[in-house]
């Protein structure tokens, strides 16, 4: 996801989490297994932590090279990774091998990151169409189009999916044909991914409020302004949010007492939180402009360690298990230790990085600005 401008070389995600009741997407939606990915953060909640397992030295078993820049996060479910690209195609690549399985030709760049629910793919473009395709074959089911570009992407809550657009509108549609059920109108770009939880949508906007509106009606039932500039996606547990601002900081907020309880900022640096965090019962994990990623404590916002990366984190780190993945902007793929902040692992792509990790399947895929899709395991001699 980019920051609200018309340049495509700008970037993914800033950084809102909320935290609400967690439902494992394979819960809500029976046909994706634990071990899938087939959402920007993973699942309906947005936590950004992965349930498949990922082997403690990772190696390159692929590349596969697209048109132009990625800035989607990828989508996996099964042996298929789903991506979108600046050059106007999402692709359906083999998890296994690398290789094209088909590609579909949207209206424009892609930015938004495909969403897999059942057997279709849902994602939108610059032109602000909205498409429905094929998982298996790439042909078109349906089309809907908004009135701006579609960086935001899908959630779903039974038989519809939502998801927001530029022209500030949050959207549902019935995923059968894509007609029109509801639309909301904010005060600004909707920018991030919609959480779902106990029957609303949680979104962020451009406006500086968190909002939740009912999936039944479409109608608010309540915002919270937030004071600062957001950009990132919602991520969901124990009814508190964890949003970070485009005015340096991450906030933890209440949804209960509609409180603010505590505002973490960096002293020394005044640079944007843009990339959306990943949260578990025990830490939260956010990068920043500020060229450092950050791990806080969720009950109290404290500071337990930070790691200089050296260049911008736009891309939203994936916890798993007892390490954090994310990408710079300096070209860098980094998994660190949760609990220490210590690096163990990295790779060097020598392009700039904004989507974010996707983990599934035992194997770590992530794409760069230069249009390669990197994917990441063990080999199968090694195994």
């Amino acid at each position: 996801m980019n920051q609200p401008t018309k340049s495509h070389k700008v970037s993914h995600v800033a950084v809102l989490v909320f935290i609400g009741c967690i439902l494992p997407f394979s819960v809500l939606h029976g046909e994706v297994t634990s071990h899938d990915w087939p959402s920007f953060r993973g699942n309906s909640a947005l936590t950004g932590v992965a349930v498949s397992k990922l082997p403690v030295s990772l190696e390159l078993l692929w590349t596969y090279q697209t048109g132009e820049g990625i800035e989607s996060t990828a989508a996996i479910t099964g042996e298929t990774v789903y991506v979108g690209s600046w050059d106007g195609h999402l692709y359906a690549v083999n998890l296994l091998t690398g290789e094209l399985k088909w590609k579909y030709k949207a209206s424009n760049e892609i930015k938004s990151s495909p969403s897999v629910f059942g057997d279709v793919v849902y994602f939108g473009d610059e032109t602000g169409d909205f498409h429905a395709v094929d998982a298996k074959t790439g042909v078109k089911l349906w089309v809907f189009r908004t009135e701006a570009g579609i960086i935001s992407s899908a959630n779903f809550a039974g038989d519809r999916v939502i998801f927001g657009s530029y022209d500030q509108y949050l959207y549902c549609l019935s995923i059968k044909d894509g007609s029109l059920i509801w639309k909301f109108q904010t005060e600004g770009y909707v920018h991030g991914s919609p959480a779902i939880s106990d029957g609303v949508a949680v979104v962020t906007g451009c406006d500086s409020y968190l909002r939740l509106i009912s999936l039944k009606s479409g109608r608010q039932e309540k915002a919270i302004e937030l004071g600062d500039y957001i950009a990132a996606s919602p991520a969901m547990l124990n009814h508190r949010v964890y949003a970070g601002t485009f005015g340096n900081r991450v906030l933890g907020i209440d949804l209960r007492s509609d409180s603010i309880l505590w505002r973490y900022e960096n002293p020394k640096k005044q640079f944007p939180f843009y990339a959306s965090a990943a949260i578990t019962e025990n830490v939260l994990v956010i990068g920043g402009r500020d060229k450092m990623v950050h791990a806080l404590k969720p009950e109290t916002g404290e500071l337990l360690w930070s790691y200089n990366v050296k260049s911008r984190v736009d891309s939203s780190p994936v916890i798993v298990g007892t390490r954090a993945f994310f990408g710079t902007t300096g070209g860098v793929i980094y998994g660190l230790n949760i609990q220490s902040g210590e690096r163990v692992w990295e790779f060097v792509t020598g392009a700039s990085i904004m989507a974010s990790p996707s983990v599934g399947g035992g194997r770590l895929v992530i794409g760069s600005d230069d249009g390669i899709l990197y994917c990441f395991g063990i080999k199968e001699d090694d195994e």
